[in-house]
């Protein structure tokens, strides 16, 4: 990016707010609502209840303004996940690195939801959390085992975090904040 370009998106940084819509998905107990309150208040609980259904939160981070769609991964909800993914900036993915067998699961429900049609080119961001635990997976097993390299129509982005550690959350934001429409 030219010094140019980039003094530009500072100019309308200052008079256009950014905003994003995102959902996060994944089966139950991979770490999304941790996730969420990570982000929205740097908070870590171990204590946390599954989500039912779903939760939305806003959280704004510098010039940009987040909503955050959080959706149960209990078999009985996944087939809401398309619903509340169709208009979003992004799908975060978020994925148990230290449970090896949902993987399969976990990546079977994402490359269904990945093939309706109503989501074609949504940017993809999978998390593999957890990574704190003993025995998680590195970064290319869990691009392996959840055939990231196989998804070629839309952009695809893996980061291994750990919520518990605030483990590359830093990383996620800028990711996110990229990410991110403006609204005048």
């Amino acid at each position: 990016m030219g010094l140019w370009e980039a003094f530009l998106n500072w100019l309308r940084s200052l008079f256009f707010k950014q905003e994003m819509e995102l959902s996060l998905i994944g089966l139950q107990n991979a770490g999304k609502t941790s996730l969420v309150n990570v982000i929205a208040t740097g908070g870590y609980s171990e204590d946390m209840i599954p989500t039912v259904g779903f939760n939305m939160r806003k959280v704004t981070k510098g010039n940009v303004t987040i909503k955050l769609w959080d959706l149960g991964g209990q078999p009985r909800f996944r087939s809401m996940w398309e619903r509340y993914c169709r208009a979003v900036s992004a799908i975060v993915y978020v994925v148990d690195a230290a449970d090896p067998e949902n993987i399969s699961i976990s990546r079977s429900e994402l490359l269904d939801l990945l093939s309706k049609p109503s989501l074609s080119g949504i940017p993809l961001l999978v998390l593999g959390n957890k990574i704190d635990k003993a025995g998680a997976l590195s970064k290319p097993a869990l691009t392996d085992k959840m055939g990231l390299k196989s998804i070629t129509d839309r952009e695809v982005c893996c980061f291994m975090i750990s919520c518990k550690n605030s483990t590359n959350i830093d990383s996620v934001i800028d990711w996110l904040v990229k990410h991110s429409k403006s609204k005048s």
